[in-house]
């Protein structure tokens, strides 16, 4: 696919910062960690890749605004385009030494996503979309899973840690779930979930207590593979709330039933 220019900035600082990170991940066990609270690590290398994608997505767009996990949020000359990034989704597995993380990066414009790319350095899958141009990993285009019986379908979510408050409604969730599907997933890494469930890897992926750099990106990778992505909340905002539900189209009414209760 011959993307835009700026899907095309976008995939080039992702691999960019993909690569600072893999080699960090080789020497895990000699990072300098520091801890932001319980259960929620930042590391030297999560720093350093956000330092390398605001220096190419604002270097190649200075105009744009930004929003990211360790440097927070700067407005833009130009208010309708921002980027969102998550330069090190699933940080708790990077530190362990579990090679299941990603580069995240979204494009919202006038307030919706318009392009969004997730890169899994560690085994070189780059998923990515645009508005209006479909879903891809790679060189391939990607589509939601066609199952359209929950026994056979598989989930995925977080699981609340370090006694966050919405372990209760999680468990319930999952008490209504598992019986009617064909199992669940949590791998912790919101971004490449969502991704699955681009790919069909994943019938569907819900999650509270997310942020928007967890979020964007997946959010119109899902869509343009042709899924549907809610919040949890009909009446909410999936970006504002921090709270997604996402799955194929046969799926998703049932599915979302369940986990709405």
């Amino acid at each position: 696919m011959v993307g835009s220019a700026n899907l095309n900035i976008m995939i080039k600082a992702a691999r960019k910062a993909g690569r600072s990170l893999v080699k960090d991940f080789r020497e895990v066990e000699n990072l300098q960690v520091s801890m932001k609270g319980a259960g929620d690590f930042v590391s030297k290398a999560d720093i350093a890749a956000e330092a390398i994608l605001k220096e190419e997505l604002l270097g190649a767009r200075p105009t744009y605004g930004w929003l990211a996990e360790e440097g927070g949020a700067i407005d833009g000359e130009d208010p309708t385009r921002r980027w969102i990034v998550d330069p090190l989704d699933g940080t708790t597995n990077f530190l362990h030494g579990l090679p299941h993380w990603a580069v995240s990066i979204a494009l919202e414009h006038k307030g919706k996503i318009v392009a969004g790319v997730i890169y899994d350095a560690a085994k070189d899958e780059m998923f990515f979309a645009e508005k209006g141009e479909g879903a891809w990993m790679n060189d391939t285009r990607i589509r939601v899973s066609g199952r359209h019986r929950m026994i056979e379908s598989i989930f995925s979510t977080g699981l609340p840690f370090g006694g966050r408050a919405d372990l209760p409604a999680t468990l319930q969730d999952l008490a209504r779930l598992m019986p009617a599907c064909a199992g669940v997933r949590r791998w912790g890494a919101a971004a490449l979930d969502m991704a699955y469930v681009a790919a069909g890897r994943y019938e569907g992926f819900w999650e509270r207590r997310l942020n928007a750099w967890d979020l964007a990106a997946g959010i119109i990778i899902v869509k343009e593979a042709g899924g549907f992505v809610q919040p949890l909340n009909p009446e909410g905002s999936v970006l504002d709330d921090g709270e997604v539900i996402c799955a194929n189209e046969p799926i998703f009414d049932t599915f979302a039933k369940v986990i709405r209760g």
